[in-house]
């Protein structure tokens, strides 16, 4: 059995009828588009933990439940990566809240805060990745909006 050696919490966050993405420009590349999350750390109680703390630093926001959708494995070379793809509604935002050390980093490229429509077109039209995610989304987005509609069940 290969390791599992790095983990990351992303969100399909939808505000409305729209995705909120992430815009990434870096010097020397063509800009894409990558859903809110990151890395999950060792201090995180829990992967849905991770998810809360990377939305709160990178859009200085809070999640409505957040429901596991999807999961995405990479081929790393010191074992396997497994980025953990939930889907959630934004409860809210500010920007000026933002703590994600990534901001005081000029070096990494811009990080603009974005507003699509959740439709397979427009997920198709946008160079967001990975790839799978882009794919994932325009093929499920009615089934996303589904799973985030059912009511909470008591058990």
């Amino acid at each position: 059995m290969t390791d599992i050696v790095k983990r990351n919490a992303r969100v399909i966050l939808l505000d409305g009828d729209d995705l909120v993405l992430i815009k990434r420009t870096k010097p020397g590349r063509d800009p894409y588009w990558v859903t809110v999350g990151g890395g999950v750390e060792e201090d995180d109680a829990t992967i849905e933990a991770a998810l809360h703390r990377e939305v709160f630093e990178e859009l200085g926001g809070k999640l409505g439940r957040a429901e596991l959708v999807h999961l995405i494995t990479d081929q790393l070379e010191s074992g396997i990566g497994v980025q953990h793809i939930f889907a959630a509604r934004l409860k809210s935002m500010d920007l000026s809240a933002r703590t994600g050390t990534e901001f005081a980093k000029p070096e990494r490229g811009g990080y603009e805060v974005i507003r699509v429509p959740f439709t397979a077109k427009a997920a198709r039209e946008l160079n967001l990745m990975p790839p799978e995610l882009a794919d994932f989304i325009a093929t499920n987005t009615d089934a996303i909006v589904s799973v985030l509609n059912a009511p909470i069940r008591e058990t």
